[in-house]
């Protein structure tokens, strides 16, 4: 993985960290609308007009995608399907399909869940794979050629959703499940019968992670035989205790998970209608950027400067909001084996949360395999852990019963 791609996983678990400092009040008076995307500029992203006559997981549309420099031997599709919010209205979502030479028809299907650190419709993971400009690109993409040489196909969510709510977890559990179901209804694309496979590191952690959990309740009728999650930020309301509203190289992502999560629970996180001019210009820096660019507008700065509210922390349905998107706190449990790994001393994430859910999978008869990465940070985790993820998955291909150290956790 190059720097650049180690940088992304940092930066993609700081970003909330800050989202509940810049979750200002002021529920008295009228609230501002929050910033949203500029449209994309293809139509065919459009959710029709009688979307909710779809059912979760249907698709609206999808189409072949031209020849890919990433995955030079490998079909590339793109699916539109009928997904859910936060709030359970029906919205559109994308998901990338890439079908290798070797995959046998019904052979194993993986939903990888990418870090996407953004705000704007050009940073959609589609729209970086055929991206020219290089602050857009997707270095980690050819990793991917590692899954596709197995035969395995490989199913890529856009799972920030139409408003690229960028820190809404749950919402990208949701959408990789019915990206899940979308790919097997397409007899095109070889698996309607596939077993299913998850994976994901970081905030591509978090997302498969909420999938894996919401999956028995949600997507019961997935074949799911595994979900592989790293690195998996799993209580942000800790996070966000800890850090703190500090100036931080990484603050402009702070910036960017608030305003995603403002996108998406417009009536509890309330942060445009607050900000003062310093506030206001970064808001219109970022609103439509990459994460290159957002970085680069918020290099340390901090939530004091955005707002001449001193009380910033003291509000109440932002607090709430970040609970729900802690896994921690959510009842469910996955019914598919999971293999987890972090570092036993990750400085960036509540490790005491990983250790609380797990032990509570492991009480409800989860089959779980944790393993810790010798290395003292969140970075390295990543890379060492990966390996044995694949190989993990690759046993639970096979039908092979998935091993369980839940009695040394």
């Amino acid at each position: 993985m190059s720097f650049m791609g180690e940088r992304r996983f940092v930066v993609g678990l700081l970003v909330l960290l800050f989202a509940l400092a810049t979750a200002l009040t002021g529920q008295a008076r009228a609230k501002a609308q929050p910033v949203m995307p500029a449209a994309d500029p293809d139509a065919w992203y459009l959710a029709p007009a009688d979307i909710g006559n779809y059912k979760p997981g249907d698709v609206i549309r999808f189409r072949q995608m031209p020849w890919n420099l990433y995955f030079p031997t490998s079909e590339v599709w793109e699916i539109l399907f009928r997904t859910n919010d936060s709030e359970g209205k029906p919205i559109a979502a994308n998901t990338t399909f890439i079908l290798p030479p070797n995959h046998a028809p019904d052979g194993p299907l993986v939903s990888y869940q990418h870090i996407i650190n953004a705000l704007g419709q050009k940073c959609k993971l589609i729209s970086e794979l055929y991206a020219t400009d290089l602050t857009t690109q997707i270095r980690e993409a050819p990793g991917l050629n590692i899954a596709l040489l197995r035969g395995w196909a490989v199913a890529l969510p856009d799972h920030l959703g139409p408003r690229m709510a960028y820190g809404a977890a749950k919402l990208g559990g949701q959408i990789t499940l019915d990206g899940i179901r979308a790919v097997q209804k397409l007899p095109q694309l070889k698996v309607m019968h596939s077993p299913i496979g998850m994976a994901g590191y970081s905030g591509g952690g978090m997302a498969t992670a909420w999938a894996a959990a919401l999956a028995p309740t949600y997507a019961p009728e997935l074949n799911i035989i595994g979900a592989v999650e790293g690195g998996v930020p799993m209580n942000l309301v800790t996070m966000a205790k800890v850090l703190g509203p500090n100036r931080h190289v990484a603050f402009g992502l702070a910036l960017a998970a608030a305003i995603g999560l403002e996108r998406e629970y417009p009536d509890k996180v309330d942060l445009t209608d607050q900000l003062n001019g310093t506030g206001r210009f970064l808001e219109d820096r970022v609103a439509n950027e990459c994460t290159n660019l957002i970085m680069f507008w918020g290099l340390f700065h901090s939530a004091p400067e955005l707002t001449d509210n001193r009380d910033f922390m003291d509000n109440p349905a932002a607090w709430e909001v970040l609970r729900e998107n802690s896994l921690e706190f959510y009842s469910g449990v996955p019914k598919a084996p999971i293999f987890e790994w972090h570092s036993p001393i990750d400085g960036l994430i509540p490790v005491d949360a990983i250790d609380n859910t797990l032990h509570r999978y492991c009480r409800d008869g989860v089959r779980v395999e944790s393993i810790l990465t010798p290395t003292p940070d969140h970075l390295s985790a990543a890379v060492l852990g990966f390996p044995a993820a694949l190989d993990w998955m690759e046993a639970r291909f096979r039908g092979e019963p998935a091993p369980s150290n839940c009695a040394t956790l």
